[in-house]
C-alpha cells in the first residue's frame, strides 16, 4: 500500500534528451519550456524522466519529446491551496501524464513494450510520490483526485473493464459524492437551526447545545462518506478519501470557489470595461467609509 511505502528517491533517474542514452546512475534533470496552447498553459519537457516502478520495471517519459505536452499536476483552482500545481511531486506528476496521455501511440518507454492501462498509471503516480518524499495525506488525496478522474472521464481505451462496468462505476462515484454534498449542505442548515431548500433534518445532529451538534455532525462527515466509500469496490479507499475530504472540507471549497469566480469577475470587468471597474472600487470604497462611519457615531 502507499502509505507503507518507503520514499526511495534513487527510483528516478535521467531518461536523456533526443539521442543520449538514459543515465540510471544520475538523478533527473527536469528542464521545461512554457508554452500557449488553444489559451491553456502548457509545458513540454526538454528531457526525459525516468523511474523505476516496483511491479513495471523501468518507465521513461515522454516517448517523443516534440509532441508530449503537461500541464504539470493537473488540479482545479479551488484545489490548488491542498495540491499544487508544482512541488516535491512534480516527477511522478509528469511520469503520470505521459502514462495517462489520451494519444494514438503511447506517450512512455517500458522496458518490454509493456501497455500501462488507467487503473495501473494512478498506482504508479501514488509510488512515485511515495518516492519523491511527498507526504502521505498529499500523495493519497491526489491519488484519489486522478482516481475520480479515472472512473468518470477517462477514456474507454484506457480502462481494463468493460462498458457497463464503466458505467456503474461511474454512477456510483458520482452519485455517491453528490449525496454527500447534499448531505453536507443539509447538516450545515440544521447546525444553525434555520430551513433552506432542500435542505432536511439530518439523524446524527441531535438537538442540543451548539458545540455537541457540531460534534455530531463532524463525526457524520467522516462515518457517512465511509460507508458510502464501500461502495466503491476496488477504489473504496479513493471514495472514503474523497467523501470525508469533501464533508469536512466543503465550507472552504465552496468559499473558495466563490471568492475565485468574484476574483475572475473582476479581472474580467477591469479588462473589458476600465471605466465601469473604477467606478466600482470607488463606489465600494466610499460604501466602506460610510458604514465605518456610521459604526463609529
Amino acid at each position: 500500500m502507499g502509505t507503507t511505502l518507503r520514499a526511495e528517491p534513487v527510483r528516478f533517474f535521467d531518461g536523456g534528451a533526443h539521442d543520449e542514452p538514459l543515465r540510471r546512475d544520475r538523478p533527473p534533470r527536469i528542464v521545461l519550456e512554457r508554452r500557449e496552447r488553444s489559451d491553456r498553459e502548457v509545458f513540454t519537457m526538454l528531457r526525459r524522466v525516468g523511474y523505476a516502478d516496483r511491479h513495471l520495471g523501468d518507465l521513461v517519459v515522454p516517448a517523443d519529446l516534440a509532441t508530449f505536452h503537461t500541464d504539470l499536476t493537473s488540479v482545479p483552482s479551488v484545489f490548488a491551496w491542498l495540491v499544487p500545481r508544482t512541488g516535491r511531486h512534480l516527477p511522478a506528476a509528469l511520469v503520470h501524464d505521459a502514462l495517462v496521455a489520451d494519444a494514438d501511440e503511447p506517450a512512455y518507454l517500458t522496458a518490454q513494450g509493456r501497455q500501462v492501462d488507467r487503473v495501473e498509471a494512478d498506482r504508479v503516480f501514488r509510488d512515485a510520490m511515495a518516492d519523491t518524499g511527498t507526504g502521505v495525506v498529499r500523495r493519497w488525496l491526489a491519488w484519489s483526485a486522478v482516481t475520480l478522474a479515472t472512473l468518470v472521464v477517462a477514456p474507454r481505451v484506457q480502462l481494463p473493464w468493460g462498458a457497463v462496468e464503466g458505467w456503474w462505476r461511474r454512477g456510483v462515484a458520482v452519485l455517491s459524492l453528490l449525496l454527500i454534498a447534499w448531505l453536507g449542505w443539509c447538516a450545515s442548515w440544521d447546525l444553525v437551526d434555520r430551513s433552506a431548500p432542500l435542505a432536511v433534518p439530518v439523524p446524527w445532529v441531535p438537538e442540543g447545545e451548539w458545540l455537541e451538534e457540531l460534534a455530531h455532525g463532524a463525526a457524520g462527515a467522516i462515518v457517512v462518506p465511509l460507508l458510502l466509500g464501500l461502495l466503491w469496490g476496488r477504489f473504496r479507499m479513493a471514495g472514503a478519501v474523497l467523501g470525508v475530504g469533501l464533508a469536512l472540507l466543503l465550507h472552504v471549497t465552496v468559499l473558495v470557489g466563490v471568492l475565485t469566480l468574484l476574483y475572475r469577475g473582476m479581472e474580467a470587468v477591469a479588462t473589458r470595461a476600465p471605466l465601469l471597474a473604477g467606478a466600482v472600487v470607488v463606489g465600494g470604497v466610499a460604501a466602506s467609509v460610510v458604514l465605518v462611519l456610521d459604526a463609529l457615531v
